[in-house]
């Protein structure tokens, strides 16, 4: 579903990545995990096709079979709304909207008119267990409510693949566990393939497979 062959990326003379290879099976939910300044997030910023890297006649990288180097930035754009759905540490709702509001923006940027009675949105917010909470705002709502909503935002165009950056980072254990339990629900039930950066070992080993990045290689 996800080959990466071969890939380096640098900032000027510091290299980043280097010659990462990895391939990811549909529905496998992996985990990446290293210390800070190890290439993780960047790695993950590939992955989602936010981050380019630098390109060689031996580097490769596909979703789907789709040579993801062949697209120009407006496929890609689509190719990225259609696919790939991202979880990062800090939710990012906007706190004007309503959480189902923020959960719904993504299929009003992609042009949908899915709203609070289609069976999908009603499916997912049962798995993450806040159709309570649908009518509140994000400041008068938990921090692990928020990041709910936030993973509900980034399943609401039904991608096949999540990316979540240190999705537990900000929350305390409790809502860790649930978050992360949350995951692996999905990744059953929902079939999504899921790849998550994290500094939580614990975490990372309820993973099909996990990975260890430092200084830019696998370790």
């Amino acid at each position: 579903m996800i080959e990466l062959k071969l890939i380096d990326k640098s900032y000027g003379n510091q290299k980043i990545l280097d010659k990462i290879s990895l391939n990811i099976k549909k529905g496998e939910f992996i985990s990446i995990v290293g210390p800070s300044g190890a290439g993780k997030t960047t790695l993950l910023n590939i992955i989602g096709t936010i981050e380019d890297f630098d390109k060689s006649e031996k580097s490769k990288f596909l979703i789907n079979s789709q040579d993801i180097t062949k697209l120009n930035d407006n496929n890609l754009s689509k190719f990225r709304n259609n696919n790939i759905g991202f979880v990062f540490q800090f939710h990012q709702l906007l706190p004007e909207l309503t959480v189902e509001e923020n959960i719904l923006l993504p299929t009003m940027i992609k042009g949908d008119d899915k709203d609070s009675s289609d069976k999908y949105f009603i499916e997912l917010i049962s798995i993450l267990g806040i159709d309570g909470i649908l009518n509140k705002y994000p400041n008068s709502i938990s921090g692990g409510e928020r990041q709910r909503a936030a993973v509900a935002r980034a399943m609401i165009n039904k991608p096949s693949i999540l990316l979540a950056d240190e999705p537990t980072g900000n929350l305390d254990s409790k809502n860790e566990e649930e978050i992360i339990s949350l995951f692996k629900k999905m990744n059953k039930d929902l079939g999504v393939t899921i790849v998550l950066v994290t500094h939580n070992h614990n975490f990372s080993k309820l993973a099909d497979k996990c990975f260890t990045l430092k200084d830019g290689k696998w370790s």
